[in-house]
């Protein structure tokens, strides 16, 4: 039973975490058929990691109050109604609604998952093995996205991508119905103006800076962005059981793992989005040899996290961490040598190092992050890291696509590169503000149970 448990956990895990790498292979192809601009692409990206990332600590919040089975469920049945939804647009103002539904499944499952295999194994022995399989299914679902995609869009186009999912959603909704034991829920206040204003803050910051890219900067809209924060910050500070207690940010070890992991999401999700744009629309690469040509930045994160994490564990998350981001930031300056017409050979060494960076920094950040949480909110800073890496690849697809423009236009070259500046200055200024942390923090071994239960989403 317990084993059933697993694998039907993992493997919806596996196809919702899919979503996060196959679309992007489909963007010029949407294009193609929904005669969509560059701002509406960066929307149907957005759309799922915004909902993902502004709901993800509510929908483990929900999960304590109404069980993590019933939540789970709740999450399984809308990613698969959005996916349906996604396969069957009539145009792409419908396909981002459904993809920010598809998100919002997405937060309310992802951390049940974890859960319901938290509590299915309580051995800590057993438990460490059970969220190692889920972290490794989750590390395979990356570089299965983009291969998968490319394979099913070139034989049946790119509704495929989302309309493969309803069966399998069906089949493991199904399976959880029959192998999950329901839950004892915890009555946990909801933080709905938190959730709210952290949430808008979120989307308004998108739509500005995608706004930006296509008619330039309204400060209005950066205006009404910065007072929800503003609301944010206040709403959390004065809650009794605030969704984000924010002195946890107070915490060097968890703010710099939280910067982290937000400064390499914004990197590396914002270039895959115009290295994927470049494969197609100017190499004029297929999908599905376009979905391949993406294996080099997607296999290292998942074969290397493992091992690297195990280094983290060994020598301290600081030198892991500070590795990572110069290789990412060396990885970002080869792709200054990318020109419109530079064959395949020469960008493939750049997306081998952006791969091998963020296979090291992927474990460290989460392994600095989780150094020293106060007893009791080990599962409360994991979410927090997990919400900083959605948001800043969202905020990366914005900022990015906004500064190259459409491919084959004249400035996306030129944008490529500044974008692949911004992402190398911002590794290293993470890089200096991690090896100040080093100065004045300890460094506590962590266990291979805590090793093995890096999530990589």
């Amino acid at each position: 039973m317990k084993r059933n448990i697993l694998i039907v956990m993992c493997a919806g895990l596996f196809v919702v975490l899919l979503d996060v790498t196959i679309v992007n292979v489909a963007l010029p192809s949407i294009a193609a058929d929904g005669h969509a601009g560059l701002s509406d692409l960066q929307w149907v990206v957005d759309g799922y990691q915004i909902a993902l990332a502004g709901l993800l600590l509510t929908g483990g919040t929900l999960g304590d109050r109404f069980g993590h089975r019933r939540v789970v469920l709740a999450g399984f049945a809308l990613f698969g109604v959005a996916s349906a939804g996604c396969a069957l647009a009539p145009g792409v103002g419908a396909l981002v609604t459904a993809r920010a539904v598809q998100g919002v499944g997405a937060a309310l499952l992802l951390p049940g998952t974890l859960a319901v295999i938290t509590r299915t194994f309580p051995g800590e022995r057993e438990r460490a093995r059970a969220i190692g399989v889920w972290a490794a299914v989750g590390s395979a679902a990356l570089p299965a996205g983009p291969l998968l995609g490319g394979v099913l869009i070139q034989a049946f186009g790119w509704p495929s991508i989302f309309a493969v999912n309803v069966p399998i959603i069906l089949i493991i909704f199904v399976a959880v119905l029959r192998v999950a034991p329901a839950d004892e829920p915890e009555r946990r206040p909801i933080d709905l103006p938190g959730t709210v204003t952290g949430a808008g803050t979120l989307l308004v910051l998108t739509y500005a800076v995608i706004q930006a890219g296509r008619d330039g900067p309204d400060w209005r809209l950066f205006g009404v962005a910065a007072a929800l924060l503003a609301a944010f910050v206040v709403i959390e500070s004065r809650r009794e059981a605030p969704m984000l207690p924010l002195g946890l940010l107070r915490r060097p070890s968890i703010a710099v793992g939280t910067i982290g992991s937000a400064t390499m999401n914004f990197g590396i999700n914002g270039m895959m989005l115009l290295i994927t744009l470049y494969l197609q629309g100017v190499l004029r690469l297929s999908p599905m040899t376009a979905g391949a040509a993406l294996l080099p930045l997607f296999v290292p994160l998942a074969l290397l996290s493992a091992p690297f994490g195990r280094l983290a564990g060994r020598y301290g998350p600081r030198p892991v961490m500070v590795a990572g981001l110069v290789v990412l930031a060396v990885g970002m300056g080869l792709l200054l040598l990318v020109r419109p017409a530079t064959p395949y050979l020469v960008l493939l060494p750049a997306l081998a190092v952006i791969g091998l960076g963020a296979a090291l920094l992927t474990p460290s950040v989460v392994a600095l992050a989780m150094s020293d949480p106060p007893p009791g909110r080990e599962g409360l800073v994991s979410a927090i890291n997990n919400t900083a890496r959605q948001a800043g690849g969202a905020i990366g697809v914005a900022v990015f696509g906004a500064m190259a423009g459409a491919p084959g236009g004249p400035r996306f070259i030129g944008g490529l590169h500044g974008a692949a500046v911004v992402a190398g200055v911002a590794y290293l200024g993470v890089t200096a503000l991690t090896l100040t942390l080093g100065l004045t923090t300890r460094h506590r071994p962590t266990t291979p149970s805590s090793e093995r239960s890096q999530t990589r989403t």
